[in-house]
């Protein structure tokens, strides 16, 4: 038998065949078979929760640069917001027309209005959306009650006033509407007379 000193594992696996039956050489061979094989899963395993988690963070990435492009104007579309809020606070305190002024007011309250109506259409081709919830439920997540008022008129929970309108950039909220909403009468003063509203 000649030997061959600089590959020890071949003269090893050699000498094993000479001495075990192909029984056990062929079990030997089946069990490193199934070794390699389970090492093989192993390792594809590793690999596609790596390729997975690769994914992941490339789509993470991707969101958050999106986000972060969608919302970066969110502190000054905050202070357009309000500054539309004074345009209108303005729009709405140009007093009624008296005798003799009717055409110069007429005429302020159309410009101050059309001036309004593009300011706020610049701001929705940006994302910058105003809302008026009045008649709607109240919803915490985009309104702000200021005020309850009992009312038999509409069922509690609507929003019977808004005193500032809500505003979205993107569909994100940006300034709550401040509103008023309507509250249940009382059991006991339902059902009593008109004139209890007159009683000081």
């Amino acid at each position: 038998m000649s030997m061959n000193p600089e590959h020890p594992a071949e003269t090893e696996l050699q000498d094993a065949a000479l001495t075990e039956t192909p029984e056990q050489v062929m079990a030997a061979a089946t069990a490193r078979i199934d070794e390699l094989e389970a090492e093989r899963d192993e390792y594809r395993d590793k690999w596609m929760r790596a390729e997975a988690e690769a994914q992941n963070t490339r789509a993470r990435a991707k969101r958050d640069v999106d986000e972060t492009r969608q919302y970066a104007v969110q502190k000054f579309a905050t202070d357009v917001a309000e500054g539309a809020e004074n345009l209108r606070r303005g729009l709405d305190s140009i007093p009624a027309a008296r005798e003799g002024e009717a055409e110069i007011i007429g005429k302020l309250r159309e410009g101050f209005a059309g001036v309004e109506r593009s300011f706020v259409a610049l701001l929705e081709r940006n994302g910058i959306v105003r809302s008026d919830p009045t008649g709607s439920l109240f919803n915490p997540d985009l309104h702000q009650a200021m005020a309850e008022q009992e009312t038999a008129e509409h069922p509690p929970g609507t929003v019977l006033q808004a005193w500032t309108q809500g505003w979205t950039l993107n569909g994100r909220l940006l300034r709550p509407a401040m509103v008023v909403v309507a509250k249940a009468i009382p059991a006991q003063l339902a059902g009593a007379p008109a004139k209890l509203d007159t009683i000081a």
